[in-house]
């Protein structure tokens, strides 16, 4: 690499014909680039680059000559199964990055290093809170007792507060009938992500890889009238999707996961005011977990696309209209949008400026006119409501697995699975531990006892290594003041305050969520 970069080469563009590239790397023996150009849409031009005799499929761009790279670093490698399918091919992948500057370079190997400490498969183990096993199956998930904590608090939270914004909490199976995954289109669009069909009394059922169709038959069950609208139903609903094992990633990449899924069905008037009540709503909710971030993209219609362009452009133009009522700003993703309607991410960015695609709002013209949905409007017409799907955690796993890595398992006192550890010094003062125990723990605070014979020191390593916000220490002196020591995590000491000072600062913190 440094040779190349010395002599300095141009890197040419070179487009060809389908034929003439796979003629091409056929004789070079290169198997997969042929297999990768024969995926290649035929509307699409067949591009390589050629620096010095090296020439190689690719989609480009590239700097104009190999001079301008003034920092490269190889990272790693790893086995990898050729696209991810165990049964194909094991390959050698190599990791490597490029910059224009060494600064830029020692930038990113820093963010990397902070990556690789915060990362939440090293940290769940570290920290108890998770584990995936390979005898209970790759991409499954085991929620550890204080990982569950974590989560309970998430989940309270995510409720409460789709209550207070209008939405109904629903339930459904994680089974159905395979017709509906057929009158849905999922089996159409979807279907190798899905699991193989059981037989339960002569019928085929299947995991359900989606809660949509579920909403849409609760709609069903009764004749809407126009008055009725918007409905705000929302669900916690465990998800089942079949992902390839080479692409399974600790909580990030799974194959069973809880979705944070709502749908609302409203109006053509009302689908602006609905959109910008959601987009509210994920700020909001971002903005309590700690994220302040944010990236918007509105994606437009793609190519292959279901409903009319009447339909289309009354929906972007809302989603549009929605963003810029709130002043959001906001990209263009011109032809990303879904197939069944235009769409809007918000991606958060986490403390070392990593990108996270979480939240999203989906207008949807398909379901509703494969179910055949339909209203009674205000003159006494029957009409066809808009769906709108919208996430706005995305699945509780990976955005466990992003909080995890914001805050290095240091995670604001609302959240953490241990809020205040108690620390005797002696065996003495163990009664008055277990007194201040109690008062915690019936203030609803999570809070344990160490009141092992180890060492002071010990006791305190044990605490910070399992990142508890809040240390109490009880000594013979705290026991006969009624008082107790105080040492905060983020803040160090606090000093010595009376027991119920402590209570109230600490319940203060959890319920407005500091």
């Amino acid at each position: 690499m440094g040779e190349i970069v010395k002599k300095n080469l141009p890197i040419e563009k070179k487009e060809m014909t389908r034929d003439q590239a796979i003629q091409l790397f056929q004789q070079k023996g290169e198997k997969f680039k042929v297999e990768i150009i024969q995926d290649i849409p035929a509307s699409e031009a067949i591009t390589c680059f050629q620096h010095g005799e090296w020439l190689d499929l690719c989609k480009g761009p590239h700097v104009e000559r190999t001079g301008e790279i003034k920092a490269f670093k190889l990272l790693s490698s790893a086995s990898a199964y050729w696209r991810g399918d165990e049964k194909r091919d094991r390959l050698q992948r190599i990791y490597g990055t490029a910059f224009t500057s060494q600064k830029d370079l020692e930038e990113f190997l820093e963010r990397r290093k902070q990556a690789e400490a915060r990362d939440h498969r090293k940290l769940g183990k570290e920290l108890d809170l998770f584990s995936t096993m390979e005898e209970l199956g790759p991409g499954l998930i085991l929620w550890h007792p204080k990982g569950a904590r974590i989560r309970k608090s998430i989940e309270d939270f995510w409720r409460e507060s789709h209550v207070k914004g209008g939405y109904e909490i629903v339930y459904t199976p994680h089974i159905a009938n395979r017709d509906l995954w057929k009158t849905s289109g999922h089996l159409d669009f979807y279907q190798d992500s899905m699991y193989s069909p059981m037989d339960l009394d002569g019928q085929d059922y299947q995991l359900k890889p989606m809660n949509c169709p579920f909403h849409i038959q609760i709609f069903k069950t009764q004749l809407r009238s126009y008055r009725d609208f918007p409905l705000r139903w929302a669900e916690l609903g465990t998800v089942y999707r079949y992902e390839r094992s080479g692409v399974l990633h600790g909580l990030l990449r799974v194959r069973g996961f809880t979705q944070d899924d709502a749908h609302i069905f409203c109006r053509d008037d009302q689908l602006e005011s609905e959109v910008a009540q959601v987009l509210d709503f994920t700020f909001s909710m971002m903005k309590t977990f700690g994220f302040s971030d944010f990236e918007v993209y509105l994606s437009t219609r793609p190519e292959k696309f279901v409903g009319t362009d009447a339909n289309w452009e009354h929906a972007t133009s809302a989603l549009k209209q929605a963003l810029e009522s709130r002043k959001i700003k906001y990209e263009i993703d011109p032809g990303e949008g879904v197939f069944y309607g235009p769409k809007i991410d918000v991606k958060i960015r986490d403390v070392i400026g990593r990108a996270w695609q979480c939240s999203t709002i989906q207008v949807d013209f398909n379901l509703p006119n494969r179910f055949e949905l339909e209203y009674v409007s205000d003159d006494g017409t029957r009409k066809q409501p808009i769906m709108v799907h919208r996430a706005l955690l995305g699945s509780l796993e990976r955005f466990f697995g992003v909080l995890v890595e914001h805050y290095a398992g240091l995670f604001p006192t609302w959240l953490a699975p241990v809020q205040a550890r108690i620390i005797s010094i002696s065996e003495k003062v163990v009664p008055y531990v277990e007194t201040i125990l109690e008062k915690l723990k019936a203030q609803g605070v999570r809070a344990e006892a160490d009141v092992s014979n180890e060492k002071l020191g010990s006791k305190i390593r044990s605490a910070e290594l399992q990142k508890v916000p809040y240390m109490i220490i009880c000594g013979q002196k705290e026991a006969d003041q009624g008082k107790v020591s105080v040492r905060s995590k983020k803040k160090g000491d606090l000093g010595v305050m009376v027991v119920e000072d402590f209570i109230s600062l600490i319940t203060s913190e959890i319920t407005n969520k500091n």
